[in-house]
């Protein structure tokens, strides 16, 4: 495993941050088992949200991490303020009360990283930046951030902060991957992969803020199990959102490089994606939704591997 650091934790942080959207039943021995073996390969940030599994998802992982006592030794990531069917709830009102409910079903009288899990840009920036410095000043939280923040949110909030003396956001969660969505899986997503988002990686390289991307493998799009042919056959969960959003051709052509790369390198397709993610110039620190200790493990292995500028502009298809 590799580390990396985020402002205001001062924890040793994994730069793959394990997903655990699919653990929501606080007696599963399944979820327990894969977050041990994760943890025993190094990692050390787990991902987690108000709105999964309607609280049994913090509740699963709170239980672990109590169980386990090593709450000194994980950064959990909590997110809250998630829209509904009725309202976007970026509020302060909806902030809080999002957080405090987190922090009963973790057990916990902390959360490492709050972030935000979608903006509302018709609300103005400074009461939110105001409201996430109360819980930091509170004790509630060390550090916030904002998933599905678009770049210029995130520079909006940040001087207001830097201006009046406030802790600034210091993580960002978009997606991005070596695939290109072709639509947004869920309402509110920002993706900062593909053309015309340039500006959006630039920003992020020269200000070094924290990146940890959902959906860094494109929901399994480089698993090998789809193909251009077959693609029309998933109907159904995950693998039917997956073709939904990814499955073009530039995408399977994209997996097509990925292979042929892995095997000059010893690796697999999927290995070769994620390490597009990691060798970019970026503080990016890529979630990953592992559904074994083997499939953590080979996650784990792409760590390692390098790819120069011109693999990387390959396989983007931009060479």
């Amino acid at each position: 495993m590799r580390y990396g650091s985020i402002p205001g934790i001062d924890k040793k942080i994994s730069r793959l941050a394990q997903g655990t959207a699919m653990m929501g039943d606080p007696n599963a021995e399944w979820a327990f088992s894969l977050l041990d073996q994760v943890f025993e390969m190094g990692c050390t940030m787990f991902d987690t949200a108000h709105v999964y599994g309607g609280g049994a998802n913090e509740r699963t992982v709170g239980a672990w991490v109590r169980d386990r006592g090593i709450r000194d030794q994980i950064v959990m990531i909590a997110k809250g303020a998630h829209l509904n069917a009725d309202r976007h709830r970026v509020t302060p009102l909806d902030i809080a009360s999002d957080l405090h409910d987190s922090l009963d079903r973790f057990k916990f009288d902390r959360i490492d990283l709050y972030i935000l899990h979608r903006d509302d840009p018709s609300v103005p920036v400074e009461p939110i930046v105001d409201a996430l410095n109360e819980h930091v000043q509170a004790g509630r939280i060390r550090a916030f951030g904002g998933s599905n923040w678009s770049h210029q949110r995130l520079q909006e909030a940040n001087e207001y902060a830097r201006k009046n003396g406030l802790v600034p956001f210091v993580a960002s969660s978009p997606h991005f991957s070596l695939a290109v969505q072709i639509e947004e899986p869920w309402t509110g997503c920002i993706s900062i992969t593909g053309e015309g988002r340039q500006a959006a990686r630039d920003w992020y390289s020269r200000d070094d803020m924290a990146l940890i991307p959902w959906s860094s493998l494109s929901a399994g799009f480089f698993s090998g199990r789809f193909t251009y042919e077959n693609k029309d056959t998933f109907k159904e969960g995950m693998d039917s959102l997956c073709m939904r959003c990814y499955a073009n051709e530039g995408n399977f052509k994209r997996f097509d490089r990925a292979s042929e790369l892995g095997k000059k390198k010893g690796a697999t397709a999927a290995q070769i994606a994620l390490a597009w993610v990691l060798n970019q110039p970026l503080n990016v620190f890529p979630l990953v939704g592992s559904l074994s200790g083997d499939e953590f493990k080979q996650n784990v292995e792409a760590l390692d591997i390098k790819l120069t500028d011109q693999e990387l502009a390959w396989l983007d298809l931009r060479d």
